[in-house]
């Protein structure tokens, strides 16, 4: 796969949310979720990666090349029948498989070509592809290039529980008694969240075909994956820096460890409760930086 990465990457994502949820926890009534040892906050890879899905959905509509595997309101199912039609199996039955030569089984193959080809977020994050016909077909688990860890404040939030009058009465029994119901939200007034993430050259041109033009389109989806995806529970929330390490080589030229630790974020002098991005100062020690490793800074 000529098109593919031929460098790895190591990358450090700040983000911050005002006066919302930024992602809550439904084992805990929808509060903000939090680490109980440290009372900072989390956000978990799996709510970043929807926002980066809805992004690329968003600006590559109808581009057959960059749809989305795992989206909102539509089975998995649905997407399996159409890479079956699309790769010569359209009317492919359960008690086919049964008689499918060994030289056959060649399908597995051309689906998981497919599914690579044209699905982004299989291509980025891979994907468990058993559903194919009832599980008789089996693409297997891709690993994806990119992976991200959970994101997490860089002080401690104190989550807010903020009291709501909502007009919208749910019965006709309720509406004759009264006007208005009492509802309730949770709500963080300021927080700082840091994420790292790790894209592998070698997985991208073993497995998935992650290419160049992929990866410009990652940036831009973290850079923007907050833009068209508002949420009144979620406040304002705000991609602040993306800060990237290109390695010279497939492997990498330094653990991802020693770059992460580069990379500082500290409150301003004088400042006790932050309540805005300005009362943090961000820095990444350039000078420090290991032999074969660059770095770039962008939003």
């Amino acid at each position: 796969m000529v098109d593919c990465i031929q460098n790895r990457y190591d990358f450090v994502v700040l983000f911050d949310v005002e006066n919302g949820n930024p992602n809550g926890d439904p084992d805990a009534g929808n509060m903000p979720r939090v680490d109980p040892e440290t009372n900072c906050g989390l956000v978990t890879d799996v709510c970043l990666k929807r926002k980066i899905r809805n992004y690329v959905e968003t600006v590559k509509e109808g581009d057959p090349r960059y749809g989305i595997y795992i989206k909102e309101n539509e089975p998995l199912n649905r997407s399996d029948r159409r890479a079956l039609a699309e790769s010569g199996y359209p009317d492919i039955k359960e008690s086919d498989l049964k008689n499918l030569k060994k030289s056959d089984k060649d399908i597995d193959a051309k689906l998981l070509a497919y599914m690579c080809e044209h699905y982004f977020d299989i291509r980025t994050f891979g994907a468990v592809m058993t559903t194919f016909v009832k599980a008789s077909l089996n693409c297997g688990q891709v690993r994806g290039p990119v992976q991200l860890g959970f994101a997490k404040s860089v002080d401690p939030i104190m989550p807010q529980e903020v009291s709501i009058t909502r007009v919208a009465i749910t019965t006709e029994e309720d509406a004759a008694r009264k006007g208005t119901e009492m509802g309730r939200k949770f709500i963080v007034p300021y927080g700082l969240y840091r994420a790292e993430g790790f894209v592998s050259a070698n997985l991208a041109r073993k497995t998935t075909g992650f290419s160049e033009d992929d990866l410009k389109l990652l940036w831009q989806a973290i850079l923007n994956m907050f833009e068209n995806d508002r949420s009144a529970a979620r406040g304002k929330m705000a991609v602040r820096k993306l800060i990237v390490f290109r390695h010279d080589s497939e492997l990498g030229n330094a653990p991802a460890w020693k770059l992460f630790e580069l990379v500082h974020v500290n409150r301003a002098e004088g400042v006790s409760a932050p309540r805005s991005y300005g009362d943090y100062v961000v820095t990444v020690d350039e000078a420090n930086l290991p032999e074969g490793v660059r770095c770039e800074v962008m939003g």
